[in-house]
């Protein structure tokens, strides 16, 4: 059975350590094993961690290899080739498709009931092979999705609404990539609309096109600038795995496998879902308009059309 609160990291590249040191902080877990294919490598940030847990709540941090991750309760997945400039996160696919080949049967063998949370890239398509390569019940395997697309669709929102991001109820779904859906029918403050937000508040209306811009574009641009994305996307992580360890009843948009709603069949994307202890529970049909419903369908189709090069 596995361990409340114990978590497994493997892969301790930028997002991997990021990931660590944010979930070492949460005070959410007591166990956290970091596992990497260079064992230097994760030995390293297991001690610069661990000198550090008399600052942070009692927690266990160590290196070990995939016999430690025994009965973990969440294992997330950052292992693999990383984004270069220019290149889109689904040029990596053939890359890491291999490097979860050799790595999964191995978990699976040692830790079958943990809930395996992907988050290399491209994160859908991988999300996909993993349910493929280990056939774990659909509910056991998400990715961190559009998890964090949602957030930078939150802020930007935030910083043109001069409020709270935590005040902004918005949605990405769809691919995490260049493909994926703002929910602008569905977004609200206090339950206005953004466009009745703004005029109540003497604003103009946001650019919608600009801002969505500003969205999909911003791990381009952070990534230009200095290499990599790592510390928002392990805020997510951390947002993901409290609703797993608390037992939440969370709805973020994780990825995962989605057959039927929307008429959309066999294909790992990002829906609004329920994350409770067992993992990716209910996946959420929210009314859609027209064009978004046409916006997510694209998604998929690209996703799907991805999905069907990878050999098994």
């Amino acid at each position: 059975m596995p361990v409340a609160n114990k978590v497994a990291v493997v892969g301790t590249g930028y997002v991997g350590a990021a990931v660590a040191y944010t979930l070492m902080l949460s005070g959410l877990v007591r166990e956290l094993v970091l596992v990497d294919i260079n064992r230097a490598r994760a030995e390293g940030e297991a001690m610069d961690m661990a000198h550090g847990e008399s600052f942070v709540r009692p927690v266990k941090v160590y290196a070990g290899d995939y016999e430690d991750c025994r009965e973990a309760k969440i294992i997330v997945f950052a292992a693999g080739a990383a984004q270069r400039p220019g290149e889109t996160r689904l040029d990596l696919v053939a890359r890491n498709v291999e490097v979860l080949k050799d790595a999964l049967p191995q978990l699976a063998a040692v830790s079958p009931e943990a809930i395996l949370l992907m988050v290399t890239n491209p994160v859908d398509v991988l999300t996909y092979a993993a349910w493929r390569i280990t056939g774990w019940p659909v509910r056991q395997i998400m990715g961190s999705g559009t998890v964090l697309d949602s957030s930078r669709f939150r802020y930007a929102l935030s910083r043109h609404c001069r409020v709270d991001p935590r005040n902004v109820h918005a949605y990405i779904i769809g691919e995490h990539g260049d493909s994926e859906v703002p929910v602008w029918s569905r977004a609200n403050i206090a339950g206005l609309s953004v466009e009745e937000y703004c005029r109540q508040r003497g604003l103009p209306p946001p650019d919608r096109q600009a801002l969505f811009e500003e969205v999909r574009r911003a791990a381009y641009e952070i990534i230009a600038r200095k290499g990599a994305t790592n510390l928002a996307i392990s805020l997510a992580v951390r947002r993901i795995c409290e609703a797993v360890l608390r037992d939440e009843h969370s709805v973020l948009t994780v990825s995962g496998l989605v057959d039927g709603p929307y008429g959309l069949r066999d294909v790992a994307l990002s829906l609004p879902a329920v994350v409770t202890g067992r993992g990716r529970e209910t996946v959420l049909v929210p009314p859609l308009s027209q064009e978004e419903e046409a916006a997510l369908r694209r998604s998929a189709e690209i996703l799907a059309a991805v999905q069907a090069e990878v050999r098994w």
